[in-house]
C-alpha cells in the first residue's frame, strides 16, 4: 500500500511538470507561426492530454469492463467542464474568443446529444440491446473529421488574445518541450491511473463508479495540470481550448476508436451522467454571457466546482 501511494504521488509530480513543458512548447509554436492559442489548445494540446483516456478506454473494453470504458469518457468530460474549468477560472478569470462561444462549445454540446442517440438503441429504436456499433463509431469519426476541418479553416482567421505573454523558443526546443511534455503526461497519467485503480479495488468500488470517478479523474489529470498552468500563465485560450478540445476528442475520436476495436454495450444508468454533461456544457455557455461577457469569472468558476463536488457525492451515495 505504501508503494502504491508513493507511485501515485510520483505520477502527480510527473503530470504537473509535463503539463508545464507542453504549455510552453505549444504556446511558442502558436506565436512563432502566428497560429492562435485556441487552435493549438483544440488540437495538439487536447490530443496529447487525451491520450490517457484512449489507453484506459481501450484496455477497459478489451477486459470487458464496458461500464468503466464509457464511464471513463463521460466522467472525464464532466470533470473537465466542472472541475478543471472551475479550478482554472479560480486561478485566473478565463476570457475566450467569440468563436469559442458561438461554435466550439455548442459543438461540444451537440456531440453529447449525438452520442446519446447512438447508444440508446433499445429505448429509442426498440432494439434488443444498447450498443455503440462500428457503424456508430464511423459516424462519430466523420463528425470528428468535420470538426478538425473547421479548426483548420479557423486558424487563418483567428486572432490570439494572449500572445504578448508567450515566450518564443527555437523550433527544436519547442519540439523537445512538446514531445517531453506529452511523454511525461502519458507516463504520469499511467502511474496515477494504475495505482488509483489498485486503491479503488481495495475499497471494493464498482466498475461504473471507478470509471466515473477514479479513472475519469486520473486520466483527466493531464488536462487539469495543463489548463491550470495555462491559466496561471494567463494563456486563457489554451486553458479553455484544451478542455473543449479534449471533450470533443473523447466523444468523437477516443470513444469511436474504442468501439471500432470492439463494439461497446452501453449501460442505461449512464444516461444520467450524460445529462449532467449536457447541463454542465450548457451552463458554461450561460456563464459566458453573464457578469463579464465572454469570460468565466471566479464566482462562476466556484459554482462549477461546487456542482462537481455535489455530483461526485451523489455518485458515491448511489453506488
Amino acid at each position: 500500500m505504501l508503494l502504491t501511494v508513493t507511485l501515485l504521488l510520483l505520477g502527480f509530480v510527473i503530470l504537473i511538470k509535463g503539463a508545464d513543458f507542453l504549455v510552453n512548447g505549444a504556446s511558442s509554436v502558436a506565436k512563432k507561426f502566428n497560429i492562435s492559442s485556441i487552435a493549438i489548445g483544440l488540437t495538439v494540446v487536447a490530443f496529447g492530454t487525451s491520450t490517457p483516456e484512449l489507453l484506459v478506454s481501450i484496455t477497459s473494453s478489451l477486459k470487458n469492463y464496458n461500464a468503466a470504458a464509457f464511464g471513463n469518457i463521460i466522467g472525464s468530460n464532466n470533470f473537465n467542464i466542472l472541475f478543471i474549468l472551475g479550478v482554472a477560472g479560480l486561478i485566473f478569470p478565463l476570457a475566450v474568443l467569440r468563436n469559442t462561444i458561438r461554435y466550439e462549445i455548442p459543438v461540444s454540446l451537440a456531440a453529447v446529444g449525438v452520442v446519446y442517440l447512438l447508444v440508446n438503441d433499445r429505448h429509442l429504436f426498440g432494439t434488443e440491446s444498447n450498443l455503440l456499433t462500428r457503424v456508430d463509431a464511423l459516424v462519430l469519426l466523420i463528425l470528428f473529421g468535420l470538426f478538425m476541418l473547421y479548426v483548420y479553416k479557423s486558424i487563418a482567421h483567428s486572432q490570439d488574445m494572449d500572445q504578448d505573454s508567450i515566450k518564443i523558443y527555437s523550433g527544436w526546443v519547442s519540439a523537445l518541450l512538446i514531445t517531453a511534455g506529452l511523454c511525461m503526461l502519458v507516463g504520469g497519467g499511467t502511474l496515477v491511473v494504475d495505482n488509483a485503480i489498485t486503491l479503488a479495488h481495495y475499497f471494493n468500488l464498482s466498475d461504473k463508479l471507478i470509471g466515473l470517478t477514479i479513472l475519469a479523474i486520473g486520466t483527466s489529470l493531464p488536462e487539469l495540470a495543463t489548463s491550470a498552468v495555462a491559466a496561471y500563465r494567463k494563456n486563457t485560450d489554451i486553458a479553455i481550448g484544451n478542455v473543449i478540445g479534449s471533450n470533443l476528442f473523447n466523444l468523437l475520436f477516443i470513444l469511436p476508436i474504442t468501439a471500432l476495436i470492439r463494439p461497446l454495450p452501453f449501460n442505461p444508468a449512464l444516461n444520467f451522467d450524460l445529462l449532467v454533461l449536457a447541463v454542465a456544457t450548457g451552463l458554461l455557455i450561460v456563464f459566458m454571457f453573464t457578469l463579464t461577457a465572454r469570460k468565466l469569472d471566479r464566482f462562476e468558476a466556484f459554482l462549477m466546482l461546487a456542482a462537481y463536488f455535489a455530483y461526485t457525492i451523489y455518485l458515491i451515495q448511489i453506488d
